[in-house]
């Protein structure tokens, strides 16, 4: 094969790859999808707002929102009781005290150790939730996010449940509204009526052919022993 010969065959190779990709991306299915895909992602940005405004109502008495409900469990190693004059946990309007129990329990006593800069350590060490700061390396249940998950998996499901009744609705007032005014064309024009198909037996079984062969066998042996008589 020439050169000249791979290079246009190579060229209608490629153009055969080029036709499919278009004919790919212009099925229907695939551009459903594909607003499918982008309207899932704003409605999911949708119900999240909903669900961040109903969990924010719910915990509007709660000092620090929902996300200060959690146990911090004892500490059973040096790893997990904070740090020395600290502790596991501190409230937020106790930054400043903690601020000076670490610079002391570090030995940090450089000028250039300033408070922001102690605070920054600081709070790379310790979590924030609610109202209250928790040592990164204590054992915590976090009852917040618990019922936070809870709450969200419920109005999402009676949000869908809700959109999904109200389509399934609108559908059925479609195809019934269809069917009547199809019913009045027939009634108007009855000649057009398609005639009813007949109904077709269903097929024999197995157990259906053994018993029709048992009685045309009784049957016949029953006329045998007539004429033998």
């Amino acid at each position: 094969m020439s050169k000249k010969e791979k290079t246009k065959k190579a060229k209608e190779k490629g153009k055969g790859v080029i036709a499919e990709f278009k004919a790919f991306i212009s099925r229907g299915n695939v551009l459903d999808m594909a607003v499918g895909v982008i309207m899932a992602t704003a409605f999911g940005a949708i119900v999240t707002a909903l669900t961040a405004i109903l969990l924010s109502v719910i915990s509007w008495g709660l000092v620090g929102g929902i996300d200060s409900l959690v146990t911090v469990l004892p500490a059973i190693n040096p790893k997990q009781a904070g740090i020395a004059g600290i502790g596991q946990s501190f409230l937020a309007s106790d930054i400043k005290d903690a601020i000076d129990a670490y610079r002391t329990a570090k030995g940090y006593t450089d000028p250039s150790y300033t408070d922001p800069v102690i605070q920054g350590m600081l709070l790379g060490e310790y979590t924030l939730y609610g109202g209250k700061y928790i040592y990164n390396g204590a054992a915590v249940i976090n009852w917040g996010a618990f019922i936070n998950a809870i709450i969200s998996f419920i109005f999402i499901a009676l949000t869908l449940f809700l959109i999904v009744k109200i389509a399934s609705s609108v559908k059925a007032a479609k195809e019934k509204a269809k069917a009547d005014a199809l019913e009045r064309y027939y009634v108007e024009h009855p000649e057009e009526r398609p005639v009813p198909a007949e109904e077709v037996p269903p097929a024999p079984t197995e157990t259906d052919i053994l018993i029709e062969i048992r009685d045309l066998l009784a049957k016949k042996n029953s006329t045998k022993s007539k004429k033998e008589e």
